[in-house]
C-alpha cells in the first residue's frame, strides 16, 4: 500500500462515519505496533489538505512490561512534526498482582483506555484515534459470538459521557494484509509488544479461525466485514 493509498483509504473512512470535526485535537493512540505508526502517517499527512482544519499530538501508555525502546518512533514523531509523549502507568503492576488470566487482557485493555483518555483531557484533546483495521473489527466480532454469545463489535466512532472523550478509528476499511504492505514498504520503526501474553490470547485464536475459514471459503471475510457494517452491529458503549 503506497502512502496515497492510504491517504485515500483514511479519507473516504473519516467521511463515511463523520469522524473528524473543524477544530478537532486529536490524540493518536501509539503502542508501537505497524497499526499506530500507519494510522499516524495517515493524520499527520491528512492534516495538511483535509478540509476540516484538525490538529494532532501522539501519545504511548508505557505499561512498565520491562524495557520500552521508544526512539525510533521519537524520530518519526520528528519526522511527521507531530508533538509525541510517553505516559508512564504502573499497568503491568496492578496485573500481576489482582487479575487472573482469563480477564488479563480486557482489563490491560480498559486500564490502557483509561490511561490515554485521561491524558488526552489534560492535554485538552477532544477525540482519541485509535488503529483498529478491518480484520480486528471482524476478530471482535467473532470474539463476542464465541465467548460472550452476543454479537456486536466496536464502532467506527464512540462517545465516551464519563470522560467527555470521542473514540475515532480512521482505519478500519483497511484490510490488515495492506498495513503490512505499509509497513514494510515505508520500513515502520516497530518495537515489539513487550506484553508476555502476546500471541497466545483469544484474539489470536480468534484471527487464525477467520483466516481458516476464509481460506477455504475465499472472501468471506469481506463478507464478514460487509455485513456489519450493513447490520450496525456495534458494541453499546
Amino acid at each position: 500500500m503506497t502512502l496515497q493509498k492510504l491517504y485515500s483509504y483514511a479519507r473516504q473512512c473519516i467521511q463515511q462515519f463523520d469522524l473528524i470535526d473543524e477544530g478537532d485535537k486529536i490524540l493518536v493512540g501509539i503502542s508501537g505496533g505497524k497499526d499506530s505508526l500507519t494510522l499516524l502517517y495517515a493524520l499527520a499527512g491528512l492534516r495538511k489538505f483535509f478540509p476540516k482544519k484538525f490538529e494532532i499530538i501522539a501519545a504511548t501508555a508505557d505499561l512498565g512490561f520491562g524495557e520500552f525502546d521508544l526512539s525510533g518512533i521519537q524520530e518519526l514523531c520528528r519526522d511527521l512534526e507531530v508533538e509525541y509523549h510517553i505516559i508512564k502507568t504502573d499497568i503491568a503492576l496492578i496485573l500481576k498482582e489482582k487479575v487472573q488470566k482469563a480477564s488479563y487482557c480486557a482489563m490491560c485493555a480498559k486500564l490502557r483506555k483509561g490511561a490515554i483518555n485521561n491524558y488526552a483531557k489534560e492535554m485538552k484533546c477532544n477525540k482519541v484515534a485509535y488503529a483498529h483495521h478491518q480484520d480486528d473489527m471482524i476478530e471482535t466480532m467473532m470474539l463476542s459470538l464465541i465467548y460472550e454469545g452476543q454479537f456486536y463489535t466496536f464502532a467506527p466512532k464512540t462517545y465516551y459521557k464519563e470522560a467527555d472523550i470521542t473514540l475515532i478509528r480512521p482505519l478500519i476499511n483497511i484490510p490488515e494484509s495492506d498495513i503490512k504492505g505499509f509497513k514494510n514498504k515505508y520500513s515502520l520503526p516497530c518495537i515489539k509488544n513487550p506484553c508476555p501474553h502476546d500471541g497466545t490470547t483469544r484474539r489470536q485464536y480468534a484471527k487464525e479461525l477467520i483466516a481458516k475459514i476464509n481460506k477455504d471459503n475465499p472472501g468471506v471475510k469481506k463478507k464478514m466485514y460487509n455485513a456489519i457494517l450493513k447490520g450496525k452491529i456495534y458494541e453499546w458503549e
